[in-house]
């Protein structure tokens, strides 16, 4: 990570973050250093927006597999949706990581920046919109330990597509 500005930059894809490094950002503490596998998952606070003028915090799993590289996926659990069941969505990581830059999305799941810190994902279905506020730190830490096990602009050699077609024609094992 380099400086440029008062941006921190991440090499290889470009992400930054506003008024460079912070190493006081408690989301870089909290995550806990492990051996490489091949899933990262990463519990978030995400501040549901609703009509009402307090937004509410809801807990929220960011989750990567290598094995998919170009999926991630968030899952709330029960207690926080309208449906009272566990919801998860999947969008793409470059997704996730262009709307901390500027607003990216055009489908069920946008992503944009919000003032200093935060980032904001919208998730639309026929039942309605959900919007939901997110730390920027948060995201750019798993961004980061995704990069790890998959750099951005590599997934298309980190997939089994011949494994993928033996278990789509029933002829292999997962």
């Amino acid at each position: 990570m380099h400086a440029r500005g008062r941006r921190a930059v991440f090499p290889r894809t470009g992400i930054s973050a506003p008024g460079g490094p912070r190493p006081e950002d408690p989301a870089a503490a909290q995550v806990e250093e492990r051996p490489l596998s091949s899933v990262i998952e990463q519990a978030v606070q995400a501040r549901l927006v609703a009509s009402a003028p307090r937004m509410e915090s809801v807990p929220a799993t960011l989750h990567y597999d290598r094995r998919d590289p170009f999926t991630v996926r968030i899952d709330f659990p029960a207690p926080a949706t309208l449906e009272g069941r566990d919801v998860s969505w999947e969008f793409a990581r470059e997704l996730l990581a262009e709307g901390l830059e500027a607003p990216a999305g055009i489908g069920d799941v946008r992503v944009r920046p919000f003032g200093y810190d935060r980032t904001v994902m919208e998730f639309h279905a026929p039942e309605g919109v959900a919007m939901v506020h997110l730390l920027t730190g948060e995201l750019l830490t798993f961004l980061r330990r995704t990069e790890e096990l998959v750099p951005l602009g590599d997934e298309r050699d980190r997939l089994d597509l011949d494994g993928a077609l033996a278990l789509l024609l029933g002829g292999g094992t997962p």
